[in-house]
């Protein structure tokens, strides 16, 4: 019995209970809240619905509980219900309910933590985006590996997401990228607000070799070879480091696309015509702060160019044209300022400023032998996505990028990354993977095809949290999509595998016979329940982007 069968249960008796007792049962909320309580001594979950629904019923919070563990108690699959403190109710599964876990999840297999609940929602999740101007940055690298992890557990839950990557190859960065290519290749320093860094003499080597003759041509021809080529070779190379590290789009899409094909002109003239842009000193505005940035902001300015948010606000509505019904947004920590004025594109639309969602990463800092590691070897100035996966491993970089909440930064301690012991979190993770893959693969020298499995017989507290544990997953999994908290399926990997590891290594536990003993009953419920476990884990680390090894 799962925490969802569980709280079905709950429901239907507490309806039950009400009616009889001649109460109104539209009380009850949708969902019954059902929690593993801290103390395992208080019970396998609790619930507190007796106390959210004996006032609106005008009954005492622990009368009703009493009634509710007097109905719960003849049920099927609970051993026991008790009432606690003012209205509690925690209760106890019997073990061939708690096994039923365990089938449950080797039925499911590869499908079990999926669900439906966004199914017919169709999202455009925009991530990276990073300028084609240098190596992807660890801020860059940081959604590389959230923003992936987010996709796969958004469609987990029946969405269809499309991973899109915004190429901005239109504005003043791309000239000051073209001008440091020209300096390179010509031999002069790179100008004062240029790029630098061994990436751009290779990319301006590269250019001036495929293009013989180029630094001949008058300046403004050479200026747009370095330009054009320039930009190609950046985020060819992006697109290749992207790929490595295991993230992969479905649409690239050009900002200067927008600027060609007249969107920006055409989105500027149906919010003037509108009336949703309002004309100060010879410039267009839009009104963001009534949706909580911090100014208004301009869209075409004094001289009649765009800024910036003019071709983000044509984006908005070719997104929309394109049938998204949510546009999520994963910007780095500078862009807090892009809430307010995406919403207000949107309100300004006449859409909903609610189809737009904007998730803020904050800083990643990388620290080795205690002090912080500042440079990169390609970049110059910054660390790369190349830079820390050369030091740890493509696993272990998306692994520890996924862990925490985008909302705080994050320190990367290159030694703890690489020990390989269950000191290094994936380790400890990916470890417990293996463990139960070698258990299996020495299972087939015994016949446990011949024993059936009594699950009834696992009723030690090591099998029940393990068995609890493994039915947490499904809700994780579904938090892990509303709340957008990719790190929410890391946390619990790493308390299944605390779960599992203290399972296999207690001789208490034992899976497999010793000698000439032969294969019982528990010994096969175990085994499936190790079954389950590796599959699990597999699940949650797909999720990731990240391997399950089966040796370690």
């Amino acid at each position: 019995m799962t925490p969802a069968d569980l709280a079905d249960l709950l429901h239907a008796t507490a309806a039950k209970v009400l009616v009889e007792r001649g109460l109104d049962p539209a009380v009850l909320p949708d969902e019954v809240t059902v929690e593993r309580p801290r103390n395992p001594e208080h019970g396998d979950y609790a619930t507190n619905v007796a106390m959210r629904v004996a006032k609106p019923a005008g009954v005492n919070p622990r009368e009703l509980a009493g009634w509710l563990a007097d109905a719960l108690g003849a049920a099927e699959g609970i051993e026991a219900a008790e009432v606690a403190g003012p209205g509690f109710l925690n209760i106890r599964l019997a073990a061939a309910a708690q096994g039923a876990i365990v089938q449950k999840i080797l039925a499911a297999g590869e499908s079990y933590g999926r669900a439906e609940a966004l199914a017919g929602t169709k999202i455009n999740l925009e991530f990276v985006s990073a300028n084609p101007t240098g190596p992807i940055h660890l801020g860059g690298t940081r959604w590389a590996s959230v923003g992936d992890a987010l996709g796969r557990i958004l469609a987990a839950q029946g969405a269809d997401v499309t991973r899109e990557y915004y190429f901005n190859d239109h504005g003043a960065q791309i000239d000051r990228f073209a001008n440091s290519l020209v300096a390179a290749a010509i031999g002069e320093p790179t100008p004062e607000d240029g790029y630098a860094g061994a990436y751009i003499e290779d990319i301006a080597s590269r250019v001036v070799a495929d293009n013989p003759g180029v630094l001949d041509l008058p300046e403004d021809e050479r200026h747009e070879v370095f330009r054009r080529e320039g930009v190609e070779l950046m985020f060819a190379h992006i697109k290749e480091t992207l790929h490595e590290f295991g993230t992969d789009f479905d649409v690239y899409f050009n900002e200067s696309s927008l600027f060609a094909s007249g969107a920006v002109d055409k989105a500027v003239a149906e919010l003037k015509a509108s009336g949703n842009l309002y004309e100060k000193d010879g410039a267009w505005w839009i009104a963001s702060t009534e949706y909580g940035d911090d100014k208004d902001r301009v869209v075409i300015k004094s001289d009649g160019k765009s800024a910036y948010i003019a071709g983000d606000i044509a984006y908005f509505q070719n997104k929309r044209a394109r049938g998204f019904d949510l546009c999520l947004y994963m910007l780095g920590a500078d862009h807090h300022g892009y809430i307010g004025r995406l919403k207000a594109a949107a309100a300004a639309f006449g859409d909903d400023p609610d189809t737009v969602e904007v998730l803020i990463g904050q800083m990643v800092n990388l620290v080795k032998d205690g002090a912080a590691v500042r440079m990169s070897k390609r970049a110059g100035t910054v660390v790369t996505l190349d830079d820390l996966v050369e030091a740890i491993g493509v696993d272990a970089a998306r692994y520890s990028l996924v862990r925490s909440s985008v909302n705080s930064s994050i320190d990367i301690d290159l030694d703890l990354w690489t020990k390989q012991n269950n000191e290094n979190p994936i380790y400890y993770v990916q470890y417990a993977h293996a463990r139960s893959s070698r258990i299996i693969d020495n299972s087939a020298a015994f016949d446990f095809a011949s024993v059936a499995p009594d699950f009834a017989l696992m009723t030690s507290d090591r099998e029940g949290e393990l068995i609890r544990t493994l039915g947490e997953y499904p809700r994780v999994v579904a938090t892990a999509a509303e709340m957008r908290e990719p790190h929410r399926v890391v946390r619990y990997l790493e308390e299944l595998a605390g779960a599992y590891h203290p399972f296999q290594s207690d001789d208490d536990m034992r899976v497999l016979p010793k000698g000439d003993e032969p294969v019982t009953p528990l010994g096969s419920a175990r085994l499936e329940l190790v079954k389950a476990t590796r599959q699990v884990l597999a699940n949650g680390l797909g999720l990731l982007g990240v391997s399950a090894p089966e040796r370690m």
